[in-house]
């Protein structure tokens, strides 16, 4: 199912939903749709075009969130599905310094890498290894969630997104 980008009531990105989720916040006048999709929905008496992107009526307060949850899947997206070893595609994601020495699980540790380089480096440092990454791991920016969370990013919701779309190419 498609989703819909939920602003909140000033303009700024808070999560993302399904279309039938955006659909139900408007209908209720929780929301207002700022663009559609070519799509539309249809039940036994109305047709409304599907949301792409809703901003909310009411201001939501939302708590500091200080960093980006730390999973397989926001790794391989940080890292472009590239092994930082060797570029080749990745499969596996790598602790730079091995956890058997000490190594934390945490943004900066953590990169992601392809089977061989996997083996090859095992559980030695980077330098023992004879490897060199390609970049040194970080925290991700700010929106990469909304990647994370669908995987691209829609072209209608870019300009809410103040350079989250750049994550996507």
């Amino acid at each position: 199912m498609s989703k819909a980008l939920v602003l909140n009531a000033t303009y700024e990105p808070l999560c993302v939903v399904s279309v039938r989720r955006a659909v139900v916040l408007v209908l209720k006048q929780k929301a207002e749709v700022l663009h559609a999709s070519e799509r539309s929905l249809h039940s036994e008496r109305t047709t409304m075009p599907a949301p792409s992107v809703i901003r909310l009526t009411h201001f939501v307060k939302v708590p500091y969130r200080t960093r980006a949850a730390l999973n397989r899947r926001a790794v391989f997206a940080r890292d472009d599905n590239r092994c930082q070893y060797c570029g080749a595609a990745a499969e596996n994601i790598d602790h730079v310094i091995p956890r058997s020495r000490g190594g934390l699980h945490v943004w900066e540790n953590v990169v992601a890498a392809c089977r061989p380089c996997n083996s090859r480096k095992e559980a030695r440092s980077v330098h023992d290894a004879g490897m060199v990454l390609r970049r040194r791991p970080t925290a991700p920016k700010e929106l990469s969630w909304i990647i994370v969370a669908v995987g691209h990013v829609s072209p209608q919701w870019e300009p809410y997104l103040q350079g989250a779309a750049a994550l996507s190419a």
